[in-house]
């Protein structure tokens, strides 16, 4: 069965229709105000919120149709850029292509797009058409991805909630929870005497049984990610997050040497399979987090898990549970224990009223088992398609 059509678009969810009648929220939820470190935070305009300065572009969608018809979807995020690198250069030259030959076809793109490098947009791009591949490989087969993968790597997956409404998180009934990091070396000791109040105070809620972690989401410098891991020393954080800006791999090496005790996470923000590669051969992180629509889809997720595997660095991607696409692929491999769930909803509103993906699950007690339908296991039709491309 050979490729007949890859076209790539704008993707704008369709909300559920529970979203203009559910359940009420108790507040808002912590992302409308809270401020959060960031790599712009030196910059006072834009400093305040990161909906100030990040780009407005909406996801990106990609369908992958085969000769008879069956189609897969896959989807990414930077829509108008990465629609472009798809439309524009990855789909002509992969159409005729074998659709089951999805090693094959990443490779062919990691290498087409090596003019203008693999990383960054280009990956997204990547990721879009692989996930379009394996949710129409499944579809085929009529098997879910995960058991294309290899099958459960368990019974069910732990998951752990990332978000500042920590006891919105305990209610329901996750039990490790991760901070986003209000503060950084723009606002000096002040600021990491903030940080450490703010985590004080959750690890005072959640007790001693709840793990806890940090996410500094690049914000930091080598230095006060030191002070700031010693300040926090006695609240037992399970880990820091994404100290550094990404590109600084020599960095992380010597975070690692001067913090040997601190659990280390990172590569949310790392591309294709290389540097997951030095940090493995370094030993310089605990954690890999690469994002599936963003690293390069379940394929580069599936190497960069046996590549780790291979080094004993746990992975955990990067709002792994928060689509099907991360949870087929975490549920299929032994080596990622934990998934990630992104809190942005209000406090009181059922995480199922939450979904804008017909047929994903939600975490039910900390705890997820994905949609067994063939492909991803998205309720997905092509009128849903359509009114998203809209």
């Amino acid at each position: 069965m050979r490729i007949k059509e890859i076209r790539a678009f704008e993707l704008r969810f369709p909300y559920p229709p529970l979203a203009d009648g559910g359940t009420p929220p108790r507040r808002a939820a912590w992302t409308r105000d809270a401020e959060v470190a960031n790599p712009v935070s030196p910059y006072p305009k834009y400093k305040s919120r990161r909906t100030l300065w990040r780009p407005k572009w909406p996801m990106a969608g990609c369908l992958v149709t085969a000769e008879d018809g069956t189609w897969g979807l896959g989807m990414a995020s930077y829509g108008r850029p990465v629609v472009s690198v798809i439309n524009d250069h990855l789909a002509p030259l992969l159409v005729g292509e074998p659709c089951m030959a999805i090693e094959r076809l990443w490779d062919l793109m990691f290498r087409l797009v090596s003019p203008y490098s693999a990383a960054g947009l280009a990956s997204y791009a990547i990721s879009a058409v692989d996930l379009a591949l394996w949710d129409l490989k499944g579809k085929l087969l009529g098997q879910p991805v995960y058991a294309l993968l290899g099958g459960p790597a368990r019974d069910r997956q732990f998951c752990y909630a990332t978000g500042n409404d920590t006891d919105w998180h305990l209610e329901l009934g996750f039990r490790a929870t991760k901070l986003a990091c209000p503060y950084g070396p723009v606002d000096g000791d002040a600021g990491a005497a903030r940080t450490e109040e703010l985590v004080a105070r959750t690890r005072e809620l959640v007790g001693g049984d709840v793990e806890l972690m940090l996410d500094c989401w690049m914000a930091l410098d080598l230095e006060f990610a030191v002070r700031l891991a010693e300040r926090l020393r006695p609240h037992r954080l399970r880990w820091v997050e994404d100290c550094l800006i990404p590109e600084d791999l020599d960095g992380l090496v010597h975070l690692r040497r001067r913090l040997p005790w601190m659990g280390l996470a990172t590569g949310e923000h790392w591309y294709a399979t290389q540097p997951f590669a030095f940090a493995a051969a370094h030993r310089a992180v605990d954690v890999f987090q690469p994002d599936i629509h963003w690293v390069g889809g379940a394929t580069a997720c599936v190497k960069i898990a046996h590549l780790a595997e291979a080094a004993g660095i746990v992975v955990s991607p990067h709002a792994g549970m928060n689509t099907p696409y991360g949870q087929h692929v975490c549920f299929a491999m032994p080596n990622i224990p934990w998934g990630e769930f992104f809190m942005g909803s209000a406090p009181g509103v059922p995480l199922e009223e939450t979904v804008r993906i017909p047929g994903m699950v939600v975490p039910k007690d900390g705890y997820l088992v994905p949609n067994d339908a063939p492909g991803f296991g998205m309720d997905i039709t092509l009128d849903w398609v359509g009114r998203a491309a809209q």
